[in-house]
């Protein structure tokens, strides 16, 4: 009985209370419901790590302890800034300012000090009491093992999210505080390096001050990118490229005795049998440490200014010169205007028939206006004969009726030049290839700049070899190139090999991209190869030279072939300096491109940065590409605070198989 009364008495009680909060206080019970309510922040994942096709890392991820502070704790308690001032050395001033950003949540908390010493965050685990509100994060921030400056342009930064783009991803899972790849690797493959964020969930009365305990919800490190990019070769052919570019600048000008200005320029190792990129560099560049450490205003407008944030190697456009006149060759062996072996007359100066004597356009002078006397096709590519391909470009305008207007155009675009080549980089620009239709085009866009909407016989003779306003990348001058050298196959460059999952699973494998072909039979491909061979192995080789002192292997054994570019530029600017080589021609695996804005002749310039490059391929060559990778990832970021609470298990990771781009 005395059981029974005292449950009798206990359920009264609970019926009474129910019915005071149900009935009788009904819009206070619901008005302390409303006032209280979960906040959830963003732990940011740490992003996957970019390593080369060895495996070496490129981009990895470095742990700091970053203290933080909630903004409704400093505004509830003042006296807590002035503490984790005195404690941290960072001003109180400073302090305010970063709780005033308005790019921070009010329930995120605001970072106050990066990189924070063991000592300053023992202190504050000790003595929680006096910090509440302060928080010690272990944070995830990019780290280059090889240094900032190796790649810098394909790797590319990452940097706090803007309006725009937080606009452009809006089911993503991005906030306002969250960092995105601005440029190269870490742009393009953003989604798979991205990983996903964890959650920090708080309880909150309606002034914001902290009820309930944390709850988190751990991140998963995003997917590793592993490239086609050989880091030992990308660093030699980063050197390879500044040091030339120095030189260049110290040397007069053989002809003007002007300092070459040498503002830019751009070098690519491509694999003409895959199309996969093995080292690409791009001067003026800039150290990627930079946008870690934090760029100062005056540097970023001076690199803004210098063109260091442009990857030339994709971005650049240069008149081709005599790179050119593969494809011209191409045209004319595909045609059959008339054959390899005929014997042309290279006087050095090219009148065009049944022009007006002394009219502009009608006198077309070789280099120094020296002749190379008789020659055919292959001694035309080896001396470069400017005179040879005046001729053919006379020809194919004046028999119209049998090539159309534009065959060697036509050609141009099966090699892919004035093409894009669909690297997987971003913000790739597209060449172009002078023609009647591309004249009339840049002169609507800009009237100004391209006065002339005519086409002329002169025009069709400079477009011949390779000058006029025709102007394309170096990536697409490699594919080109590429496409000669393995017989006819046009791949898409490609810079990543594969993605990995943070256990290690191979997630998507790339393969050959093949974008198009050209055809290449024995009677077209040999006469252009010989002549081409003849550039690096003939005394009369415009090359013949440079190659010849900087060369450190036998080139019997691993023979190769290239092509020089000197590409005039507008009255008073040294002319664009190229130089295009493969090899070994018996056997052809690498495509070397190196061009120099303004460098001068292509054999003095550009020139000695390929020979370089196969000099380190020679003793080097690149091992397969490896996805069995001992990934080092940050674990989890993890957060000491003075209100623990307990972590929820890790969110497993996704896996996903789509395509690049």
């Amino acid at each position: 009985m005395v059981i029974g009364v005292f449950f009798l008495v206990l359920l009264v009680v609970l019926v009474y209370r129910l019915f005071n909060l149900q009935v009788m206080s009904y819009s206070q019970s619901v008005a302390n419901v409303d006032a209280n309510s979960m906040r959830t922040s963003v732990i940011a994942a740490p992003r996957g790590l970019i390593l080369d096709r060895s495996g070496t890392p490129l981009v990895t991820n470095k742990m700091t302890t970053e203290v933080q502070l909630s903004r409704a704790e400093a505004a509830l308690d003042p006296s807590i800034i002035g503490a984790l001032s005195a404690l941290t050395g960072v001003s109180v001033k400073q302090i305010i300012a970063d709780l005033n950003n308005p790019q921070y949540d009010p329930y995120q908390p605001a970072p106050i000090l990066t990189s924070a010493s063991a000592k300053v965050v023992e202190f504050i685990k000790t003595h929680a009491a006096e910090f509440p509100g302060v928080s010690v994060l272990n944070v995830a921030t990019r780290s280059y093992p090889l240094g900032g400056l190796t790649a810098a342009q394909v790797l590319g930064y990452v940097g706090a999210i803007t309006g725009q783009e937080l606009a452009a991803h809006p089911n993503d899972g991005y906030q306002t505080t969250s960092q995105i790849g601005k440029t190269g690797i870490e742009s393009f493959y953003e989604q798979y390096l991205r990983g996903h964020d964890g959650t920090r969930t708080l309880t909150v009365d309606a002034f914001g001050n902290i009820l309930g305990s944390v709850t988190t919800k751990n991140p998963v490190s995003g997917d590793s990118v592993v490239l086609n990019i050989d880091a030992g070769l990308q660093q030699a052919l980063d050197t390879y490229l500044v040091s030339d570019i120095m030189t260049v600048r110290r040397t007069p000008d053989p002809v003007s005795h002007v300092l070459p200005k040498a503002p830019n320029g751009a070098a690519i190792v491509m694999d003409v049998n895959t199309g996969a990129v093995l080292a690409m560099s791009s001067y003026p560049s800039y150290n990627l440490n930079s946008f870690v450490n934090g760029l100062s205003e005056a540097t970023f407008k001076h690199l803004l200014n210098e063109g260091a944030f442009n990857n030339y190697a994709i971005q650049g456009m240069y008149t081709p010169g005599s790179t050119f006149k593969l494809i011209t060759a191409t045209t004319q062996l595909q045609t059959g205007i008339f054959p390899a072996n005929k014997v042309v007359d290279d006087t050095g100066v090219f009148k065009v028939p049944g022009c007006l004597q002394g009219a502009h356009g009608c006198v077309f002078h070789d280099d120094q206006y020296s002749g190379a006397g008789l020659i055919t096709l292959p001694m035309a590519l080896t001396v470069s004969s400017d005179y040879y391909f005046y001729n053919l470009g006379y020809l194919f305008w004046s028999e119209q009726a049998r090539f159309g207007e534009t065959p060697i155009q036509n050609v141009a675009a099966k090699y892919g030049l004035g093409e894009y080549t669909n690297i997987d980089l971003p913000d790739e620009v597209q060449g172009r290839v002078d023609s009647p239709q591309v004249r009339k085009l840049l002169h609507a866009q800009a009237p100004l700049a391209f006065p002339n909407v005519s086409w002329y016989t002169g025009d069709n003779i400079e477009m011949a070899f390779g000058q006029g306003t025709t102007a394309v990348t170096p990536i697409e001058m490699a594919q080109a190139y590429a496409t000669f050298a393995n017989g006819g196959t046009r791949y898409a460059p490609e810079v990543a090999a594969a993605v990995v999952s943070p256990t290690g699973k191979v997630i998507i494998r790339y393969r050959p991209r093949v974008l198009g072909s050209i055809s290449l039979p024995p009677s077209v491909r040999d006469p252009i190869l010989q002549g081409l061979t003849g550039v690096i192995d003939n005394p009369r080789g415009t090359a013949y030279y440079t190659f010849h002192q900087i060369i450190n292997f036998n080139l019997a054994s691993f023979p190769l072939a290239g092509k020089t570019g000197t590409a005039s530029n507008a009255p008073g600017l040294a002319p664009n300096s190229w130089f295009v080589g493969f090899g070994p021609t018996n056997h052809p695996r690498y495509v070397v491109v190196c061009v120099i804005a303004e460098g001068g002749y292509g054999s003095e310039a550009a020139a000695p940065v390929v020979a370089e490059a196969f000099n380190y391929l020679h003793a080097h060559p690149p091992a397969p590409v490896t996805t069995k990778l001992h990934l080092v990832l940050p674990s989890s970021p993890t957060t000491t605070t003075t209100r623990p609470g307990a972590r929820a298990t890790p969110a497993a990771s996704s896996t996903t198989t789509s395509a690049k781009g």
